[in-house]
């Protein structure tokens, strides 16, 4: 019997991303944001806690990677966007277990190392709207049904709402204090599928996906009774890389 490693796309040439000093930081971590915001994780017990899992997130501020990775019941390997890892802080990232990745063109070694980690029952972050915006999921991307299906991990929807404020900047921080809320939706099975994946098929998987999302985002608000900070100032949206499976993300 192969190794999952060995099964297309091969991984066993790829080295799993650093572990040791993401599970070391995180109680340091989540002291330091602590003390500036007040962190809540609705329903973390529907996150499993053993094997493979994507967390599929939506996306409207800077401190979403970092909480993602950082309060998840589990540490969590997130899709970073290249430009992030420069200087001090690329190193950093890199030391934490974040994974660079070019959104704006296939970047196979990108999608290696989330599935090598994946394959060694670790735990992937992935914004499937591609960039920061209102979070309102209108741009949809197919990275997070790609792995599932490559894999058969779940997806775990993760829904974060305060992490930038109404009208806030791409790259402001929240005033001192504010509750950020982090909600985990229920766990979504994709059936293990074989080389070759179409195109079509991810599209399906990945709208699936989507409808399950907003369902959860519906829930979310509801929950914590807030609202979404609603979209950048005008001429800050992120250039979206297209191939997504939402009209503006087509």
């Amino acid at each position: 019997m192969i190794s999952p490693h060995e099964e297309l796309p091969r991984t066993d040439h790829i080295r799993h991303p650093e572990t040791f000093r993401l599970s070391r930081i995180r109680a340091t971590a989540r002291a330091i944001i602590r003390r500036r915001y007040k962190i809540v994780l609705h329903h973390p017990e529907r996150v499993p806690m053993r094997g493979p899992v994507v967390f599929a997130a939506n996306h409207v501020g800077v401190l979403d990677g970092p909480i993602l990775a950082i309060f998840s019941p589990r540490p969590v390997h997130a899709l970073t966007k290249r430009e992030m890892f420069r200087g001090r802080m690329g190193r950093f990232l890199l030391k934490a277990g974040q994974i660079s990745v070019d959104r704006f063109q296939t970047d196979p070694l990108a999608v290696k190392t989330s599935l090598r980690v994946l394959r060694d029952g670790g735990a992937v972050g992935i914004f499937p709207e591609g960039g920061r915006g209102a979070g309102e999921l209108e741009l949809f991307h197919r990275g997070a049904a790609y792995l599932a299906m490559v894999t058969g991990a779940p997806v775990v929807p993760v829904i974060m709402v305060g992490t930038r404020e109404p009208g806030g900047h791409s790259n402001s921080m929240p005033q001192r204090g504010t509750v950020i809320d982090v909600v985990y939706g229920e766990p979504i099975g994709f059936e293990q599928t074989p080389w070759p994946r179409t195109r079509s098929a991810v599209g399906a998987a990945s709208r699936k996906l989507r409808e399950r999302m907003l369902q959860d985002l519906d829930a979310a608000l509801e929950l914590t009774g807030r609202q979404l900070p609603g979209p950048l100032p005008r001429g800050e949206r992120e250039p979206d890389p297209g191939g997504g499976v939402t009209e503006k993300s087509a």
